[in-house]
């Protein structure tokens, strides 16, 4: 029989890895509450529709990428690509334009795409997300940006690169676009088959490219960073300007695109050169009118996500500390049951502990302690006694409360 394994382009969290991906959990969530955003959770299916409207269906996602299915009710389901949209149908849903505004929110979980598994990409991965709802305000932009950018920084990742740039508003960009194609229209030979295939769907897409006709073509392509209308530069120019008031170095780059339709002025990246070819470890943008795309009241928003296996895989390897304050090792085996009750007594006591349990020799269980890195071990026999692992030194104690004074 055929050793079963985990489906293609998934992965199993082994405990060094869980322990890293709790750490940059709680990291994230540190930075993100102490600038008003609370935790937020939607299901991990959600309608198709949903994201067919909200997403765009011309995205790669929507097309080629999601893991839609029909349930047992004849009900289009689909294991959410992304986190905004379902964050935005929850948000008019439960009416929350009636709290407030803006409302903070954040989030991490699960998400799956249908595409090629690669270094740091999986078909199931993990995000942070946050989202900010219910004010055009640009400060809020500049937050959502130097926010990810002290969770990238405390998570390890090195010199980070943040590439800026604004898509202008959906009517800008309609008017752009027709130029845009017009100019794809005249260069239509020099295009990869994927960029022609796209002029009338997703022109915007041809600035992503590695095809060197391509690319080629867009180095002399029209730019909607030189087309924005008056409003949408000055709320860009603002953005900048808070960004450059709190020192975050950023690169201007006008032939930034996001791989969602939903995207309005504001769009930001952050590369990772640890990444090698694929750079992007977390991104995100402004999105004024998808809440009202979805069925709600005209509603501004912006967001990011940050990609938790690409954030580890950027950060290289870091250590966590999973050593415990104490091994409690069992002398004797009738001793088993109090040495089980101490052990219990110590955790609550707030001491991280763990417990012989494998039927070891009294030297087999210092071995084992000393594998484990524990500070201390604490022996249970005819009498109690601790041992400093790093000094040595060894005295008897009565009890919990005696052995967690030694300790401290």
């Amino acid at each position: 029989m055929s050793r079963l394994q985990a489906p293609r382009g998934t992965f199993d969290v082994l405990p060094e890895d869980g322990r890293r991906r709790i750490e940059l959990g709680r990291l994230a969530a540190a930075v993100l509450r102490r600038a008003g955003y609370e935790p937020f959770e939607t299901p991990v299916f959600e309608d198709t529709e949903l994201f067919a409207r909200g997403v765009g269906e011309s995205t790669d996602i929507v097309q080629k990428e999601m893991f839609t299915f029909e349930d047992k009710g004849g009900r289009s389901l689909t294991l959410r690509p992304e986190g905004t949209a379902g964050v935005c149908r929850a948000y008019i849903e439960h009416g929350m334009h009636k709290l407030p505004q803006p409302v903070k929110v954040f989030y991490e979980g699960p998400f799956f795409r249908h595409e090629a598994p690669q270094a740091g990409r999986f078909r199931q991965f993990s995000q942070i997300g946050a989202e900010a709802i219910g004010s055009e305000d640009p400060s809020l932009d500049a937050e959502l940006i130097l926010l990810l950018a002290e969770i990238l920084r405390e998570a390890g990742v090195p010199d980070a690169r943040l590439r800026l740039s604004s898509l202008g508003s959906l009517e800008t960009r309609t008017a752009y676009l027709d130029e845009l194609k017009a100019y794809l229209r005249a260069h239509e030979g020099e295009l990869s088959d994927e960029a022609r295939g796209r002029i009338d769907q997703n022109p915007l897409r041809a600035f992503d490219t590695d095809h060197a006709g391509t690319a080629a073509v867009m180095g002399g392509a029209p730019l909607l960073l030189d087309r924005l209308a008056p409003e949408d530069a000055e709320h860009f120019a603002a953005v900048r300007g808070l960004l450059d008031d709190a020192g975050l170095a950023y690169d201007l780059d006008p032939t930034l695109v996001r791989g969602l339709d939903y995207y309005t002025r504001t769009v930001f990246e952050f590369e990772s050169a640890q990444l090698g070819a694929q750079r992007g470890v977390a991104g995100g943008g402004r999105y004024d009118k998808l809440i009202e795309q979805l069925g709600g009241p005209p509603t501004p928003g912006v967001g990011f996500a940050a990609g938790v296996e690409r954030i580890l895989l950027a950060s290289g390897e870091r250590d966590t500390d999973a050593a415990p304050d104490v091994f409690v090792a069992v002398a004797k085996p009738e001793k088993g049951r109090e040495a089980f009750g101490l052990a219990n007594s110590l955790r609550e006591r707030g001491l991280s502990v763990q417990l012989e349990q494998a039927g070891r020799s009294v030297k087999g269980q210092f071995k084992h302690a000393d594998r484990l890195g524990a500070r201390n071990v604490v022996i249970v026999g005819d009498e109690i006694e601790v041992k400093d692992m790093q000094s040595g030194e060894q005295r008897a104690v009565a009890g919990a409360d005696e052995v967690a004074q030694a300790l401290a």
